[in-house]
C-alpha cells in the first residue's frame, strides 16, 4: 500500500492540472514567424531577429514590445503563452502589463521569469527561477533545463496573477487590496498594458516561438472573497530582495495532500521542500520506494527532500538514490545509547536521563557522529532535547558542547535547520555557527496540515544578522 500511495500521485495531479477553459480557437498570435511586424526593440535592437520560426533573443540589454492591433497593445485580462527555449547560462523573461521605453528594465509591470542556470553579476546571485513571478512570487528550483523547449503559460484575471510551466501551476498570487512594493518594484502593479521579451545580456541567448494571446473580458472580477486586505511586508520585502523563501522540512501526512501543500505553497509564497521519512518502520524503506516517490513527484514545482530516520538509514538505500534528492536531512532524536538500547528522545519514557550532565556528553557525541559519518546536507530539529530536560536548554547545551556541534558541521559543510515547530536552536547557537560560514534553512517539521507561520524563524533571521547569502541552496540547484 505505501508504494501505491505514491503511484497515484501523477493521477491526482493530472486532475488538478488547469485545462483551458476556452477551446482554443480564440488564440491570437502574436508573432507571424517571419520578421518583428508588430514588435518594437528597445536600446540595441539588433539584439532581437527572426530564425527558423523563432525569436532569437542574442546581444546586449534590450527588451522587444509587442506594438501591434490585437487590443491595441492594451490588454488589461488575457491568458499568453509561449515555447521558449534558453541556453546555458541565460536569463531572459516575459513582461505583461508593461509599456515601451527606450532603455534600461521595464519600470512598469511585472516579469514571468526565465532563467533555469543564469548566475547573476558580480556579488549578485539570481535566485529566481523559470515560472517566478519576478521578486512577488519567486520558483527557487530550476523546473526545466536549457537547451530542450518548455511551454510557459499565464493569465491575468483582474488582481489575480496564475503561471503553469509545462501545465504545472508554479504561482497563483492574488494582488492585496494594499500591496506592499519596494522601491525598484513600485511600478509592480496589475493595470494594464503591453507584452515584452527581455534579452538579459550578451551571454544570455533565448528563443521564443509560437506566442499567442487568449483576451479576455475586461469585466472579469477577482472574488473578493479571495483578495487581502494587505499582504506580508516582511515576507514580500525578503522576496523582493533576493531571499529564498523556502521551508525545507514539509511532511505530506496528517491531511495534507500534495495539491494542499502546493496551493498553501502558492498563497503563502514560501517555496517548500518536500520530504519524507525514510527509513526502517517508515514509509520509505528501500531504494524501490524512493524510486516510486520520485517519479511521482516529477515536475512538481517544490524541492525534493529525504528525511533520513534513525542511524540504520545509511545501510537501507543505495548511495545512488540518495543522491537524486535535491538535498538529505537528519536529525540527532534517534540513536543507541552506552548501554545499545535504541532511542527516540521525543518519545516520552525512551530517554533515561540519569546524570545530566553525562547525558548530555553522550548526546553531543552522538549528534557530532551524525555529523561526520552520515552523508547528509542538513542537520534539523537542533540541540533538540527530551520533554524532561527541554526546560533547562540554556544551562545544558553549554558553549563547549555547543562549539563541538558546529565545528562538526562546519568541516563538512552541513547546513542547520532553523526550526519553527520546536523553535530550535537559540540565538547563541545560531550566531555561532553563522561565524563558523554554517548556511541555514528554516522548516516547519509539520505533523499536519496546521502550519505556515515562520515567526520564530523571521525572528532568529533578524536577531542574527542572517542574509540572503547564509541560506542553503540544494547542491543541484545553486549559483555559486
Amino acid at each position: 500500500m505505501r508504494k501505491t500511495y505514491w503511484l497515484l500521485v501523477p493521477l491526482l495531479l493530472q486532475a488538478f492540472r488547469p485545462a483551458l477553459s476556452e477551446s482554443g480557437k480564440d488564440w491570437i498570435p502574436l508573432f507571424n514567424g517571419k520578421n518583428l511586424d508588430g514588435w518594437k526593440a528597445s536600446e540595441n535592437p539588433g539584439s532581437f531577429n527572426v530564425k527558423d520560426g523563432m525569436i532569437v533573443c542574442d546581444g546586449p540589454r534590450s527588451h522587444l514590445f509587442y506594438a501591434e492591433n490585437v487590443r491595441r497593445a492594451d490588454f488589461r485580462n488575457f491568458e499568453f503563452k509561449a515555447e521558449v527555449m534558453t541556453r546555458p547560462g541565460a536569463n531572459s523573461g516575459v513582461y505583461f502589463h508593461t509599456r515601451f521605453q527606450e532603455g534600461g528594465w521595464p519600470e512598469k509591470g511585472f516579469e514571468v521569469q526565465v532563467n533555469n542556470t543564469h548566475r547573476g553579476g558580480g556579488n549578485y546571485r539570481e535566485r529566481k527561477k523559470t515560472a517566478s513571478l519576478y521578486a512577488i512570487r519567486n520558483v527557487y528550483k530550476r523546473l526545466v533545463p536549457d537547451n530542450e523547449w518548455f511551454t510557459l503559460r499565464f493569465r491575468v484575471e483582474d488582481r489575480r496573477v496564475r503561471i503553469w510551466l509545462n501545465d504545472m501551476m508554479t504561482v497563483d498570487y492574488v494582488e492585496p487590496a494594499h500591496p506592499f512594493r519596494t522601491e525598484e518594484h513600485r511600478g509592480s502593479l496589475l493595470s494594464s498594458g503591453t507584452f515584452a521579451l527581455q534579452c538579459h545580456d550578451p551571454k544570455s541567448k533565448v528563443f521564443y516561438r509560437n506566442l499567442s494571446v487568449l483576451p479576455l473580458p475586461d469585466s472579469l472580477r477577482t472574488d473578493p472573497a479571495l483578495i487581502p486586505l494587505f499582504e506580508d511586508s516582511t515576507l514580500a520585502r525578503m522576496a523582493s530582495d533576493n531571499f529564498p523563501l523556502v521551508d525545507t522540512h514539509v511532511h505530506l501526512k496528517g491531511g495534507l495532500s500534495l495539491e494542499k501543500a502546493l496551493e498553501k505553497s502558492r498563497a503563502s509564497g514560501i517555496f517548500y521542500g518536500l520530504a519524507p521519512n525514510c527509513g526502517m518502520g517508515f514509509p520509505i524503506f528501500d531504494d524501490a520506494g524512493i524510486d516510486s516517490f520520485l517519479a511521482a513527484m516529477k515536475g512538481v514545482p517544490a524541492f525534493l527532500g529525504m528525511q533520513a530516520e534513525g542511524r540504520e538509514w545509511v545501510r537501507m538505500f543505495s548511495r545512488n538514490e540518495i543522491r537524486r534528492f535535491d538535498y538529505v536531512f537528519t536529525d540527532g532524536m534517534t540513536f543507541t545509547d552506552h548501554r545499545g538500547k535504541r532511542v527516540r528522545l521525543w518519545i516520552p519514557g525512551e530517554a533515561e536521563i540519569g546524570d545530566k550532565q553525562a547525558f548530555m556528553d553522550m548526546l553531543t557525541d552522538r549528534i557530532v557522529g551524525i555529523l561526520e559519518n552520515e552523508p547528509i546536507d542538513v542537520y534539523v530539529n537542533p540541540l533538540f532535547l527530551p520533554a524532561g530536560i527541554a526546560g533547562e536548554y540554556d544551562a545544558l547545551w553549554t558553549e563547549g558542547r555547543m562549539r563541538r556541534i558546529v565545528s562538526a558541521a562546519a568541516k563538512k559543510n552541513i547546513a542547520v535547520e532553523i526550526n519553527e515547530r520546536f523553535q530550535l536552536p537559540g540565538a547563541k547557537f545560531i550566531r555561532m555557527a553563522k561565524d563558523a560560514g554554517i548556511k541555514f534553512t528554516f522548516g516547519s517539521n509539520n505533523g499536519d496540515s496546521r502550519f505556515g507561520t515562520y515567526d520564530y524563524c523571521l525572528r532568529m533571521i533578524r536577531e542574527c544578522g542572517i542574509t540572503g547569502e547564509d541560506m542553503f541552496i540544494p547542491r543541484k540547484h545553486r549559483v555559486e
